[in-house]
């Protein structure tokens, strides 16, 4: 398989597993609690505000947000 069409199939993964994860979510998000619904939000938002951010590298988020986050579900465990 060319460099090419391995990069195509791989976007076409990715595309797909993104819609899945839309699909899950969607219908997770109706038995959630206000309370879970809420840092979800927290935590999606501030990924979706890094990776707006074009110049930051992904590896670089993925750091952040593995901090930001790991507080985020501390507090939710610990409620």
């Amino acid at each position: 398989m060319s460099s090419r069409a391995t990069q195509s199939d791989l976007d076409r993964q990715i595309a797909a597993s993104h819609k899945r994860f839309v699909k899950a979510m969607d219908e997770r998000l109706l038995a959630m609690s206000t309370e879970s619904k809420e840092t979800y939000f927290v935590i999606l938002t501030k990924l979706v505000t890094k990776l707006e951010t074009a110049e930051k590298p992904l590896k670089e988020i993925m750091q952040e947000m593995m901090a930001e986050a790991m507080s985020e579900v501390l507090q939710m465990m610990q409620a």
